[in-house]
């Protein structure tokens, strides 16, 4: 199977290392991420995390090592933020496909595969500078050797329990008690409904739970240590924050969380709902109710929690996969995927295509309907230029071209359907984040990240009024002499467009420099 392995790691390295710096990184994760991992290299100080240089309550540094190491190899910019999500999105790929082989077949390892780079969201965090993809492979590892010390621990080895600690462990350093708690709740629900037996002998327990404690404590206890409880304090409090009230305005209904899955992680969530009938029973060691368990754990736990980030529920997305590929590969043995799911793959696949068509055309002939847009902020940003080459559209078509001929193929030839389902999409995903997304980029962003680049070799202070941004400090390329007016040289303001009359009643001493893609740019003149 080395020849399999060489395969997926060649297309791995295809899909997801070119092209991670052809547009700049987004507000606010990936640039938040990306500026703490900035200020480790300007300061020195890779044991505290940071912000404008001030303590950053809400992640572990373990991300930021990764983002920090990367830029001191290629450069600070958005290809080293986005390049340990690359090489995670390679090993996650590899990890699927041994898991695969050995709890099923060759088929079933490529499927997986398959299904995981052929859906939307999935395939676009390996392309992006947020936590997440590393934490999900942590958490999952975790849950693997979980699985395989309670259903599989008579062998009296402590490998596994170890594994999961370790795991565990790093996951907490990713994103903190949480990667405990999903652990610790998905065993929970296995334990209940198995009527609490004894899930693994005490030496098992043991090393499980001194793995963890070690492994997580490289950096709490360090950082507890060197600087007292503070820390921990203001990380839990804001976890509890987070739970309880919506942070930064991400309130959402219950549902979101589902919807996102279903609707983003698209064709394999569709796939994946006949894994979910009572009557279906996996083959598979108890591997698949594990999955279940897991996938339900996250879903519903982040959407008990108030605060609802788009990719608070990724986690899910290693189980549903596994599940998908389980329905795809009996498919392809007898009848496991309903008529009504191949219509839902194939019209939500089609309202995709017209609108992967629709959008760069609407945006090439915009003269013809922005006089429509009352908002002065959207207007502004459709304003902003940028260049079109004339065919972008024709991408959508192509996905277009991939649905219809997966319907057609569907009974006739199931295995080419499938082939070409996954691969198109795969194609057409790295072909939008090329292609469409820095375009759009383009109307959004792009006129205030530039600003901040322009002055980025002054001694500047950069304020963003009336809106919350990480741009002006990782583009503005902030450093501890600029972190306040009185300090730096120069003071520049930037603000929307419809919050200029509150600029100008708050400040009287602007000169005003230019207007662009919706925002407004002054230096503030300082007096004697």
């Amino acid at each position: 199977m080395n020849r399999d392995r060489l395969i997926l790691l060649i297309l791995s390295t295809l899909l997801f290392i070119p092209f991670l710096g052809s547009v700049h990184l987004f507000d606010w994760d990936e640039i938040n991420f990306a500026e703490s991992a900035r200020e480790m290299l300007q300061t020195g100080n890779w044991w505290q995390v940071t912000i404008n240089y001030e303590p950053f309550r809400e992640k572990p540094p373990l991300f930021f090592w990764m983002q920090a190491i990367s830029m001191s190899v290629f450069g600070v910019g958005e290809y080293a933020a986005r390049l340990p999500n690359a090489i995670c999105g390679i090993i996650t790929l590899q990890v699927m496909f041994l898991i695969g082989l050995k709890w099923q077949n060759r088929s079933f390892a490529w499927a997986w595969v398959l299904l995981y780079i052929g859906s939307i969201l999935p395939h676009l965090y390996f392309k992006s500078g947020i936590i997440d993809p590393w934490f999900n492979l942590f958490i999952f590892l975790s849950v693997y050797h979980l699985f395989i010390t309670v259903e599989h621990g008579d062998t009296g080895s402590l490998k596994h329990p170890a594994i999961a600690g370790l795991f565990s462990g790093l996951a907490i350093l990713t994103k903190g008690p949480v990667g405990f708690l999903l652990l610790l709740l998905t065993f929970l629900v296995w334990w209940g409904f198995n009527r609490f037996k004894k899930p693994a002998n005490w030496q098992s327990i043991v090393v499980f739970a001194l793995c963890v404690f070690l492994t997580s404590t490289i950096w709490f206890g360090y950082e507890t240590l060197q600087n007292g409880p503070w820390f921990l304090v203001e990380f839990i409090q804001y976890q509890v924050e987070l739970f309880l009230r919506p942070v930064a305005g991400h309130k959402q209904l219950f549902f979101y969380h589902f919807l996102v899955v279903l609707l983003g992680c698209f064709p394999m969530s569709i796939i994946a709902l006949s894994a979910f009938k009572k009557s279906f029973v996996g083959d598979d060691h108890a591997m698949s109710t594990w999955m279940k368990y897991l996938f339900w754990v996250v879903l519903i736990l982040f959407s008990i929690v108030t605060t609802k980030i788009v990719h608070y529920s990724s986690m899910t997305y290693l189980p549903l996969s596994y599940l998908a590929a389980l329905v795809a590969v009996r498919h392809l043995e007898s009848t496991q995927i309903k008529k009504w799911q191949f219509w839902w793959v194939g019209m939500q696949g089609i309202l995709l295509a017209i609108a992967f068509i629709a959008v760069p055309i609407l945006l090439m002939k915009k003269v013809h309907w922005i006089h429509l847009v009352s908002d002065p902020f959207a207007a502004g940003n459709l304003n902003a230029p940028v260049s079109w080459m004339g065919w972008e559209w024709m991408i959508g078509v192509l996905f277009l071209v991939v649905i219809l001929v997966f319907l057609r193929l569907k009974k006739s030839e199931p295995k080419r359907a499938f082939i070409l389902l996954t691969t198109g999409s795969a194609l057409v995903i790295s072909s939008l984040m090329v292609v469409i997304v820095p375009r759009v980029e383009g109307y959004s962003q792009r006129s205030a990240i530039q600003f901040f680049e322009e002055h980025q070799n002054e001694n500047a202070y950069f304020e963003t009024f009336k809106y919350k941004s990480y741009s002006n400090y990782f583009y503005g390329r902030v450093s501890l002499k600029s972190t306040s007016p009185q300090t730096a040289d120069v003071h520049y303001i930037v603000c929307k467009v419809q919050h200029i009359p509150k600029l100008m009643e708050e400040n009287y001493e602007l000169e005003h420099l230019y207007d662009q893609g919706g925002f407004s740019f002054y230096h503030k003149i300082k007096t004697p």
